[in-house]
């Protein structure tokens, strides 16, 4: 089984903002997340890909 991380290329974190509310958006590498903290939604990078639909995110819990 390949345990490798995926990452995401930093052009793209750079462009990508929240589907929502249009901000800015916080990658947790570890967690393989995109945050939108205005939002308080959770967006899941699968295989290095950020899924950015609203449907896909979870919320933000602190």
């Amino acid at each position: 089984m390949n345990t490798d991380r995926h990452t995401v290329d930093p052009k793209l974190l750079e462009i990508l903002v929240c589907p929502v509310t249009k901000g800015p958006l916080e990658y947790d590498a570890e967690k393989q997340v995109l945050v939108s903290r205005a939002a308080r939604l959770i967006y899941p990078i699968r295989d290095g890909i950020p899924i950015m639909l609203p449907e896909e995110a979870r919320p933000l819990t602190d």
